[in-house]
């Protein structure tokens, strides 16, 4: 399972989902303010008249402002839905979890001990080496992929950047449009709002920035690779461990028989007990659990706790 943030105290779930929706929403508000970025606006005159025929809208002035933002509101809602699947998964592996007898305790009626076959250890995947990492060092991933791919979006090839780029050296100074009746050209002004420096500038600053994000999440892959490597060398020699400790607790096993066996009965009964017991503590336990916020996403959360009624 996953790093969360998972305590008694801090958002319930129903403020986190609610706040993760705000997110949501507020994110695909400044995507639509976004989408609609040109390199121009057109218009003619006719009859003394100016017409407007395309409306400019250029890049907003804070348009570094509004992707950084943006890239916070996905970070803090992917911090809040891991949070809230965390918690959903303790309360449901506890719900679901049931008593397994051990091998030794199975049955009361005397039988020869099975001799030891060493278990062998499975090679673990990367999902183990994300489970290594620290709370902040997983909430720092989240928040430098969630900024690398938002940005990466804007300055990459086909992207919204990208298309402005390559169309604003190909812009004509003039065009010219039939409008009158008598088949005559009416010239349409062509107004261009962006420069190429201009627009390289922006794209600069934003591949700097994603830059920056990227070399964060590419430390945390490769280091959960590293630790994934390095575990299974470790299960590799706790194999052939388990082979030499098998042989010799074979033979005690045969010594250990009699004794184990006067006290198989009494063992399943305490044994369960102990299980249901932990069981329903853990139950009511998960059952509490809120939503300790990390610091860097704290503002975030304010900003839409504010709206929400108090609990």
């Amino acid at each position: 399972m996953k790093k969360n943030n998972l305590s008694h105290k801090g958002l319930s779930l129903s403020q986190a989902q609610s706040i993760s929706n705000l997110c949501n929403q507020r994110a695909l508000e400044i995507t639509k303010q976004l989408i609609s970025v040109n390199n121009y606006s057109k218009s003619v005159v006719v009859d003394d008249v100016r017409h407007e025929t395309v409306k400019g809208v250029k890049l907003p002035n804070n348009i570094v402002n509004l992707l950084t933002e943006k890239a916070k509101l996905h970070a803090c809602q992917a911090f809040l839905m891991e949070n809230m699947k965390a918690k959903e998964e303790l309360l449901t592996n506890a719900k679901k979890d049931v008593y397994q007898i051990p091998n030794g305790l199975i049955s009361i009626t005397p039988v020869h001990p099975v001799f030891i076959t060493p278990l062998r250890l499975s090679e673990v995947s990367e999902v183990f080496g994300w489970e290594q990492l620290t709370t902040d060092e997983y909430n720092e991933y989240l928040e430098a992929e969630a900024y690398a791919s938002h940005i990466g979006q804007f300055i990459h090839e086909k992207s919204i950047l990208s298309g402005l780029r390559n169309e604003i050296n190909s812009i004509p100074a003039i065009e010219w449009m039939v409008i009158k009746g008598d088949g005559s050209k009416t010239p349409v002004n062509i107004m261009v709002h962006h420069t190429a420096e201009g627009l390289m500038k922006v794209h600069e600053e934003l591949a700097a920035l994603h830059r920056n994000f990227e070399q964060i999440v590419n430390y945390y892959k490769a280091k959960v690779k590293n630790i994934t490597t390095e575990r299974n060398a470790e299960i590799a020699r706790l194999n052939a461990d388990a082979q030499n400790d098998a042989e010799m607790q074979n033979g005690i096993l045969q010594a250990d028989y009699a004794t184990a066996l006067k006290k198989v009965s009494e063992s399943i009964n305490t044994a369960k007990a102990e299980f249901e017991k932990e069981r329903q503590a853990n139950i009511k336990k998960f059952a509490g659990l809120r939503i300790d916020v990390d610091k860097r996403f704290q503002e975030t959360i304010n900003i839409f706790l504010e709206q929400l009624p108090k609990e």
